[in-house]
């Protein structure tokens, strides 16, 4: 059986900075209130019309690039994102058709916050089978146009932002390897964190009334999803540790999603690791739902918090409920 291996990696956000400050102006919310409950400061929202492809090919090319591939080598695109273009096709078709790699087949994910580690571990077990050799994985939202910028939907409005993460998952020849992957659900929660409408099963799929109420917007059960974030990240930490025979003192970083700055210190604090142990950048762009992983190993990579062989466990926990990890040996 083959293994896989993160070859290539890629970033890209809007160059559009939305501060706290700035939604001050129009919404009844303060920085410090933004800050203490959330440790964001600042996010990314885009400016124009832009699709998910679009924000995310630069991410795409400079992850083929470092991956030293051509673009004709790719053999499966898969794109996780919650903001597609349109209904349908998925974006994963416009990434494509925007690569201009004819015929290569596309997949389209939605776990929501978990939509990048499960697409790496569709990634893994396609090059473990040996069926393909180089697989890109996309991890892009545009949360922005999506939001009620309103003091109505402040909740959630304040916590989300625009981005776009990309990685070439290639078969692996050296020490640097996706060591596994564990996923897990519980969609008796599905409705603690979802957009109620547009919906599949009422014709039309979206009313006057719909919009009336508000029901296009995000919506959150903040306590549960709290409550459950704290227990479920950290069980999926160790799940990666235990399948590894992996310690908490040997690896190098937990690389989380970025949901929320307080329940990454209650990851750290549960799992009795130095809070510079979890990375976190979302004070600087919010939580961008299935980019912030890959958004987060780049930065965290350029700032050095890690290098070439080093034991790296990947988290997230999102909508659905879903929770996820990684065990990659960079």
């Amino acid at each position: 059986m083959y293994r896989s291996k993160i070859a290539g990696l890629g970033a890209n956000v809007p160059e559009n900075v939305m501060t706290n400050f700035d939604l001050e102006k129009i919404m009844d919310t303060s920085d410090e209130w933004i800050r203490e409950r959330t440790g964001i400061q600042e996010r990314r929202f885009v400016t124009q019309p832009c699709g998910a492809a679009e924000l995310a090919l630069p991410a795409v090319l400079a992850a083929i690039q470092e991956a030293k591939i051509d673009k004709a080598d790719i053999d499966l695109i898969i794109v996780a994102t919650i903001t597609p273009e349109h209904l349908f096709p998925g974006t994963s078709s416009f990434l494509q058709a925007l690569l201009e790699i004819p015929y290569a087949p596309t997949l389209d994910i939605r776990v929501q916050c978990s939509g990048f580690i499960y697409g790496l571990s569709i990634a893994d077990q396609f090059i473990k089978t040996g069926m393909y050799e180089n697989i890109l994985l996309v991890g892009v939202e545009i949360q922005s146009v999506g939001l009620d910028l309103s003091t109505a939907g402040r909740d959630t409005a304040v916590l989300f932002g625009d981005g776009a993460g990309a990685v070439v998952v290639s078969r692996s020849d050296d020490d640097s390897v996706i060591a596994s992957t564990h996923l897990f659900a519980d969609g008796t929660h599905a409705k603690d964190l979802w957009i109620d409408a547009p919906v599949g099963y009422e014709s039309p799929r979206i009313t006057n009334e719909m919009l009336d109420q508000r029901r296009q917007y995000p919506s959150m059960n903040g306590r549960q999803v709290f409550k459950h974030a704290v227990t479920r990240f950290p069980e999926a930490v160790i799940a990666a540790l235990d399948a590894n025979g992996w310690t908490r003192e040997g690896i190098k970083l937990v690389v989380p999603h970025q949901a929320n700055m307080r329940i990454t210190e209650a990851i750290a604090k549960r799992l009795d690791l130095p809070l510079e142990k979890v990375y976190s950048n979302i004070h600087r762009y919010g939580n961008t739902t299935a980019a912030s992983i890959p958004l987060a190993l780049y930065d965290a990579r350029r700032e050095g918090k890690f290098d070439k062989g080093d034991q790296l466990v990947l988290a997230a926990f999102g909508s659905g409920f879903t929770w996820s990890s990684a065990a990659v040996v960079w």
